[in-house]
């Protein structure tokens, strides 16, 4: 019988011993990420080619089913992943405080936005209506209030880009990023320092002096203590705050943007209902206030809407609250970030068009123009309410500032690091991070002093920063999403862009001739209240 031949094939080709699992969901970065892209696998692949044969390692090697893109590069947050475009990473970040931690979520969005978005600024609102009246300040508030939800739903949808995969976590790299490195840093710089440093120093000023008032109000007559001074008071309430700023980054904050967010809805709230129950002063009058020329008055009414613009801030604080998220492809944080900026506006509404509707029906133009309803309820209602109200009003003024001093001061904090890691390329040790905050917050301490007619520019410096809220934002729309020209979308981001810009030009000739025709007490170094 003949041998029976074994026919063989070519080698079999080698399978490998477990199917490769799917590649990781698409992380997005910023633009100077700081941590490892999210394209480590799951150890899987390894495991396979350690139990493979020798002869099978080269097969198992060749199998197109690991992530092709290099461990360097970002991963791109789209199905454009087509079109590679290249994202480096700069691993600083991580050291900064702002983008330190990444696991915020809805509730921390929305206390952090209702920390930053109500404050004292509120209370000199029923002034604006002193000047525009019953009808076009009740208009104007409405407006401006529609107007700048309108440019913070943009500045939430602009945060991360699914066709780069970036995310723009400070509101200078997003405009630097829309309109180039210089003309972005010369539009965006000053007024977003100001709106950092300047309500800083607003919030010394404000919260020292509350101080006294509470001070004096506890102590009462029978009190031997002696008084501090005005500085010494932005002293003590400026050490409080500095102590507190230890805190290492924006999430660590959010506690006490909680508590500053609850005691600014408690002193709006309760300074409204105290008095509109006490009811209207005797011979109060809604006549708007005129002045002597009509080009007075004209100025006049363009600096009452500037104060308006003023009560909306904290546009340039969205971005930074938002980079504290984390995002991906299929969970990107624009969606719980509205979420709680819905949260935290529908609290602002609940405040501030009770407090200026219902301070301008008590006061009319009596009201104080120098802080407004604090101020009329100590003037007007200091001896017929209880010592108890008046003291949980000034206690929770004092308790919001220095919660709001913590969440605008982290942007200066931030860049001051930022120069730091950059230049020594390692992160701040805690003694180095304690003396860059205390500089920064006594170096606030020191133009409190210098400047304590801060508050009367109020109008001014809404002026100045009207476009951070009101204008920018509709620019950015158009040229990062490019929406269909001759749309709807063009033409309302461009009439409202062009719109905010040429109201910024307006409002700020009005603030400056006011300034110089009210005759400001320029008391540099002379604080006094």
């Amino acid at each position: 019988m003949s041998d029976v031949l074994e026919i063989s094939s070519v080698p079999i080709t080698p399978r490998p011993a477990s199917v490769a699992p799917a590649p990781p969901q698409t992380q997005y970065n910023s633009p100077s990420l700081s941590r490892a892209p999210f394209l480590a696998g799951s150890g899987k692949e390894e495991v396979a080619h350690e139990e493979a044969a020798p002869g099978e390692v080269e097969a198992l090697s060749n199998t197109p089913n690991k992530a092709q893109t290099p461990r360097f590069i970002t991963p791109l947050g789209s199905p454009i992943r087509k079109a590679l475009k290249l994202t480096k990473l700069d691993p600083h970040d991580a050291w900064l405080p702002i983008t330190e931690s990444r696991n915020g979520n809805a509730y921390y969005a929305a206390f952090h936005t209702l920390c930053s978005g109500i404050g004292v600024q509120a209370l000199i609102l029923p002034v604006a209506f002193t000047i525009l009246g019953w009808a076009w300040g009740t208009i104007g508030l409405i407006v401006t209030f529609l107007w700048q939800l309108y440019t913070l739903w943009i500045l939430v949808n602009v945060h991360e880009s699914p066709e780069t995969g970036m995310r723009y976590s400070r509101y200078l790299q997003l405009s630097t990023f829309t309109f180039g490195g210089k003309l972005g840093k010369f539009l965006t710089l000053f007024p977003i320092l100001y709106l950092s440093g300047g309500t800083c120093v607003a919030l010394i000023i404000l919260g020292g002096s509350t101080l006294k008032s509470f001070f004096q109000l506890v102590c009462a007559v029978d009190c031997t203590a002696k008084p501090l001074t005005p500085v010494e008071w932005f002293l003590v309430f400026t050490s409080v705050a500095v102590v507190l700023s230890q805190l290492p980054n924006l999430n660590s904050i959010a506690g006490v943007s909680l508590i500053g967010a609850l005691t600014a809805v408690g002193y709006c709230t309760l300074i409204w209902v105290v008095s509109v129950s006490k009811g209207r002063l005797p011979r109060v009058s809604y006549d708007p206030v005129r002045a002597n020329t009509d080009v007075a008055t004209f100025f006049s009414i363009l600096n009452a809407l500037g104060i308006i613009a003023f009560t909306f801030r904290g546009h340039n604080l969205i971005l930074e609250i938002q980079a504290t998220m984390p995002s991906s492809e299929k969970h990107p944080s624009h969606v719980p970030m509205w979420r709680g900026v819905k949260l935290a506006y529908l609290l602002i509404a609940m405040c501030i068009f009770p407090l200026s509707i219902g301070g301008y029906w008590a006061y009319g133009h009596m009201i104080p123009p120098n802080g407004g309803m604090l101020a009329a309820i100590y003037a007007f209602h200091s001896r017929d309410v209880s010592r108890t109200v008046i003291g949980l009003m000034s206690l929770f003024v004092i308790i919001s500032s220095i919660s709001s001093f913590q969440i605008y001061a982290m942007p200066l904090f931030d860049q001051i690091e930022s120069q730091y890691v950059t230049r020594m390329k390692r992160p701040c040790t805690w003694w180095v991070r304690a003396i860059f905050r205390a500089m920064i917050g006594y170096g606030c301490f020191f133009f409190a002093v210098a400047i304590p007619f801060l508050g009367s520019l109020a109008g001014l410096i809404g002026a100045i920063s009207l476009p951070v809220t009101l204008a920018y934002p509709c620019f950015m729309w158009i040229k990062i999403k490019k929406p269909k020209i001759y749309g709807g979308m063009w033409w309302l981001n461009w009439g409202l862009g062009l719109l905010g810009m040429g109201l910024s030009g307006i409002l700020t000739a009005a603030g400056v001739y006011i300034v110089i025709n009210a005759g400001i007490e320029w008391d540099f170094f002379h604080p006094r209240f």
